[in-house]
């Protein structure tokens, strides 16, 4: 029972009956007896208890309540209305979890578009963009919220309300008046309350009006038409485009361009996003405005010819869609998509470092991660937030086939607010990839020879594209495929319908044609043509690896290729050193009857399109060059290509139509790729970058956003060379390590570093032209620095011969361009600048001869280098009067050989910029092994290096040399050598030079000339200690060199007045240099009043007279006699 009483108010549930009960059992009737007049004494009406009062007033107001007014018709009609409403409202809640199991997934729901927007620019579901007015009028683009979600659940909540507004409407005045009639029956509150109730609603109300502002701000913006530049395509291009994939993702890219400042696009290769993207721009209006669209690419080929094929297309003018590369270009004053190298755009940004003519910056093929890419990359990325802020805004967009996206999106430094990711997934054809059974480790161009003679044999039309490392495969490859299937551009090949060749005529004439092609007149000792491809030789059905064909993998076939004419294969190289009158030849349709063959480098691995292409045959290697880190040494090395770069290949086969890729090794093979290439920033030297950097006045180069930083080593041993080239203040040697440390990064830029920057040079050719403005050697300079930047000026003559005519032919040419080098190198001064000298004087000739390509083939150079090497000349001589207004140089054509005196100084001009690279022939002393005989010991290498058999200095063996770099090939050999005199490097390079102290004999002495303390020093160079001659030098900075300088002004020396006096001196100068000299006082007044004006030289002293004409007076005074006092004083300043 316990338990059932003490449940939920059992106390109030047993208080009735015995409160009654206890009640009526002690109530007692209390009678008070009174007379009438007469009051209890301390009863009043204050006691309650005595004499219970009667509040009548709250009695009626309690009466009033009860009492209520009944409802009129028309009020519960409303009412009814309202009470309606409030029930579908309470209902919605449930039929929007109904709909929401069924409803559409989002990502689905973004494709869809309602209609009624059509043609306004507008999508069904805004973004959180809004513009915000300035109190100027201009409007900007306000914080973008990525809770969109949220954003869209709020404006169907607003579109509801304002739904239920318009129902409520027609009873708002009735239901006013009920609310308006009970609010007063149900008043309770107080006055304060009502007050603050009043408040309330006007401070929402002040709240909502800044949320009002912008909402009709977004409202108007939502309400803007769309811009819209109409294009006139022809109709087959239009039916092209429309083929297409990346024409379907048009809205969500232009869409996310709009919403987002930078924006990253993978589309697989063949997608069309390179000729695309620009006119979906250009169509949106963002060059309309004022604005250029502006695309780089890492190839000058790929910015020529896309911006030739996107003008086609548009049906522009070139004037319209332009290029821009290093040294030509056709961009007009109406160029609205402009397409460029990535290093045109970084010398933009040096002049204009907000790119303010442009709207949208592209960056493309950035998969390749060249240099450039990846510093355009970390500036753009900076460029567009401080555009936006200014009210210019600026888009970034970075596209690429194969991009290691995680570079971008997880590197916070780069992308605070990771960019969005757009993914063009389908080529625009499919590609079928094949895998050799066996990876060919050596004769790949074999291998890739005998499945190109497959493929043309065996299967349907289509041209051919090889990828393979360099330029002697090229040709090599491309000798071997004529020979095997020759064409004759001159020979008419009709084919008659109503004439039917049997077979044996066919062979009896295939015969006739081979016989004299096996001539032994024309037998080569090389194997020219190799594996006999017979007919039986087809498609291996039976292996696992598909459709392969796997020529190559069968060792028993016929060594001997024999010669087909009957099935012509029209052979064409590619790479980058080729002429481009014959790199355009790829892109012509092949002549009748021919198959098109395109043997090429990874040039052909970018957004180059070449038409026709259907079969992709990959080597799997490329060649790159290395740099070590810390000797700088460069070498090509063979390399496996990376797997981003054989999906790059193979993509080239779908570019056209259906295609297949062989490769030539196996799938096991292509698993151990990397994934991704390796930026090149990571492999060579970055002092040119850091120079550009620092002109750009980012000092702290640690801290740039790199997508993919370089080491610290790079870094540190780049600033060490703009250190020691003068480009970069030299850190603190004192003070605190830390600072020390933090300050050897953080180096500012000097004036010289700004004038070496503005050359478009390495910094070590930009400081040669720094120093070129001497006895008139800066055309020279010029033609010099052009020549070294510009690589292979020579033809190249060692590749292997095809047959004994061309053979002879090549060596012929060989001869001659030797005897050329010969002539252009000289005698005397002249053989001793070496290299430079010849490339001085192929030059020289070119233009004096016109600069013909039939010089330049008779001779022995590269026509293309030589057009590059003359553009180049150009560019440096703008920029030389530009940095020197009254520098006055130009180009000349008929430029004269230099004087010997000439040649002195162009060899120290090469020395200084090229301090670092000094070798020094190794001595008879220290040949401890045969191998470095006439080899020669650098500073960082342990290993001798030679001079190349093809330089003007290979029998002459100065034994010290400077040179432009070293390669490595069978020996380390060194390019571009010039003589030096060793007692040139002490004075021109003391920062790699250690100096002893000062020499005794002779004795310190005073130059009149400069008015500054010279002395003979010994040297050695850099850390290898080479012993250099004695030279003159400056007396060092210390205390010694102030006593020098009094000593030598008490005798006269410095200033010739005071020579009269010096017979007549208390003391004789020489105790200035005495260890007791400190006992008199008049030598430690003068010490001390040079030392406090820092004069130590002429110059200085004739400074400090100008402030002060008494300055030395009381000091001199005290080594003369007092009679001499007033005639010193009457000549002071002695000047």
């Amino acid at each position: 029972m316990g338990r059932l009483r003490k449940k939920h108010n059992w106390k109030g549930r047993l208080q009735n009956t015995p409160v009654q009960t206890a009640a009526g059992e002690r109530r007692v009737d209390v009678q008070v007896e009174i007379q009438e007049g007469t009051e209890l004494k301390g009863v009043d009406d204050c006691n309650a208890l005595v004499l219970p009062a009667t509040k009548t007033k709250k009695q009626k107001v309690e009466h009033h309540v009860n009492k209520k007014k009944p409802l009129t018709k028309k009020q519960r009609k409303n009412l009814e209305k309202v009470l309606e409403l409030k029930e579908k409202k309470a209902h919605r809640a449930d039929i929007l979890s109904k709909l929401s199991e069924v409803q559409l997934p989002q990502t689905e729901m973004k494709l869809l578009y309602t209609t009624s927007k059509l043609g306004t620019g507008d999508k069904l579901y805004q973004t959180k963009k809004l513009l915000v007015e300035k109190p100027n009028g201009s409007v900007t683009a306000g914080k973008i919220s990525s809770l969109s979600g949220a954003n869209r659940k709020r404006r169907r909540e607003e579109d509801d309300d304002d739904e239920e507004k318009d129902c409520e409407s027609e009873g708002s005045d009735s239901d006013e008046e009920q609310i308006a009639e009970e609010k007063p029956l149900g008043k309770t509150s107080s006055p304060e309350k009502e007050t603050e109730e009043q408040k309330q609603p006007e401070v929402k109300e002040e709240e909502k009006k800044p949320q009002e502002i912008k909402e009709i701000h977004r409202k108007a913006d939502e309400s803007k038409p769309a811009v819209f530049i109409p294009v006139d395509r022809l109709p087959e291009i239009q039916e092209a485009r429309l083929r297409l994939p990346i024409l379907a993702e048009e809205q969500v890219v232009m869409e996310a361009v709009r919403e987002n400042e930078c924006v990253v696009l993978c589309g697989e290769t063949g997608s069309g996003k390179t000729t695309q993207v620009p006119q979906f721009l250009y169509e949106a209006g963002y060059a309309s405005s004022g604005g250029i669209i502006g695309v780089t690419e890492p190839r000058r080929v790929a910015a020529i010819s896309m911006s030739q094929r996107v003008a086609q297309e548009m049906n522009l003018s070139t004037g319209v869609v332009s290029y821009q590369i290093r040294f030509e270009g056709n961009v007009t004053e109406d160029t609205k998509i402009k397409f460029m190298t990535d290093g045109v755009l970084l010398k933009e940004i040096q002049k204009d470092f907000l790119l303010q003519k442009y709207s949208v910056i592209i960056i493309d093929e950035a998969h390749e991660r060249s240099v450039y890419t990846d510093i355009l990359i970390g500036l753009v990325s900076r460029i567009a937030p401080l555009r936006n802020r200014r009210g210019l805004p600026m888009k970034l967009l970075i596209m690429s086939a194969t991009l290691r996206v995680e570079d971008f999106t997880e590197n916070q430094r780069l992308f605070r607010t990771p960019p969005p990711v757009i993914k063009v997934e389908a080529r625009q054809f499919p590609v079928t990839v094949h895998f050799n059974k066996r990876t060919p480790m050596e004769d790949y161009t074999g291998e890739a020879f005998h499945k190109i003679c497959k493929i043309h044999r065996m299967l349907p039309s289509g041209g051919i594209l090889v990828f393979l490392t360099g330029q002697a495969e090229v040709h090599s490859v491309c000798r071997r495929l004529r020979k095997a299937f020759p064409y004759r551009p001159n020979r008419e090949r009709t084919v008659s319908a109503n004439t039917e060749v049997s077979k044996t005529s066919r062979r009896a004439k295939k015969k006739n044609v081979c016989l004299p092609k096996i001539s032994l007149d024309n037998y080569s000792a090389l194997p020219v043509d190799e594996g006999d491809e017979d007919r039986q030789a087809g498609i291996d059905e039976d292996d696992g690896e598909g459709s392969d064909l796997e020529l190559g993998d069968h060792p028993d076939s016929d060594p001997e290729e024999k010669s087909d004419p009957s099935i012509p294969l029209y052979v064409l190289p590619l790479y980058s050193l080729l002429a481009p009158e014959q790199q355009a030849k790829v892109f012509r349709p092949p002549p009748a009857g021919a198959r098109l063959c395109v043997v090429a480098t990874n040039v052909a691995e970018t957004s180059l399109t070449i038409p026709g292409i259907k079969y992709v045959v990959d080597c799997g290697r490329v060649k790159k060059r290395f740099y070590d880190r810390v000797t700088g040494v460069s070498s090509f090395k063979v390399t496996w290509i990376s797997q981003a770069s054989a999906n790059q290949r193979a993509g080239r086969a779908g570019r056209t139509e259906a295609g297949h890729c062989y490769r030539l090794y196996s799938s096991a093979v292509f698993g151990d790729f990397s994934l991704f290439s390796e930026a090149e920033i990571t492999r060579r030297p970055v002092d040119d970058l850091v120079l550009q950097m620092k002109d750009l006045n980012i000092e702290k180069v640690v801290n740039f956003p790199f997508p993919t930083p370089p080491s610290g080593e790079t870094l540190i041993s780049a600033e060490q060379l703009l250190i020691s080239l003068g480009a970069l203040e030299e850190p603190p040697r004192r003070g605190r390590l830390n600072e020390m440390e933090r300050a050897r990064l953080s180096c500012p830029i000097t004036p010289l570093g700004r004038a070496m920057a503005a050359f478009p040079v390495s910094p070590r050719y930009a400081k040669m032209l720094a120093l070129g403005r001497q006895q008139g050697c800066m055309p020279y300079i010029i033609t010099i620095v052009s020549a070294m930047t510009v690589r292979e000026i020579f033809e190249e003559y060692d590749r292997p011969a095809g047959s004994e005519e061309e053979s002879s032919r090549m060596a012929g040419k060989k001869a001659r361009s030797v005897q050329m080098r010969r002539l252009w190198a000289g005698q005397g001064q002249s053989l001793l600048l070496g290299d430079l000298m010849v490339l001085l004087g192929a030059v020289g000739a070119c233009e004096f001869a016109g600069c013909s390509q039939q010089f330049c083939e008779g001779n022995g150079l590269r026509y293309k280098a030589i057009l590059e090497i003359r553009r180049l000349r150009g560019q440096l001589t703008n920029t030389v009067n530009s940095v020197c207004a009254d520098a006055g140089v130009f180009v000349d054509h008929k430029m004269a050989p230099p004087t010997d005196a000439q040649v002195v100084y162009l060899r120290q001009i090469v020395l200084a910029g090229l301090g670092d690279h000094l070798a020094r022939r190794v001595q008879n002393e220290e040949l401890l092994d045969p191998k470095w005989r006439n080899g020669y010991k650098t500073p960082l290498l342990d290993e001798p290096v030679f001079i190349h058999p093809s330089s003007a200095l290979h029998k002459t063996l100065p034994e010290f040399v400077v040179y432009q770099e070293i390669v490595e090939t069978t020996k380390m050999y060194m390019r571009g050598v010039c003589a030096v005199q060793p007692e040139w490097i002490p004075k021109l390079l003391p920062q790699y030079c250690h100096f002893s102290v000062p020499e005794q004999s002779p004795a310190p002495w005073y130059c009149p000339q400069t008015g500054r303390i010279k002395c003979q020093q010994q040297s050695t160079f850099f850390r290898v200690g080479w012993k250099l001659p004695a030279v003159e030098l400056d007396y060092p900075e210390d205390l010694e060199r102030y006593k020098l300088f009094a000593k030598f002004f008490l005798e006269g020396q410095v200033c010739p007045k005071l020579q009269q006096f010096s017979t007549c001196l208390l003391s004789s100068p020489a105790v200035m240099m005495k260890t007791w000299a400190k006992l008199q006082p008049r030598t430690e007044v003068l010490l001390s009043a040079l030392v406090s004006e820092k004069v130590d030289n002429k110059t200085s002293l004739e400074a400090a007279w100008t402030k002060n004409d008494k300055y030395l007076l009381s000091a001199y005074c005290q080594w003369i006699p007092e009679s001499l006092h007033a005639k010193v004083t009457k000549c002071w300043p002695p000047i």
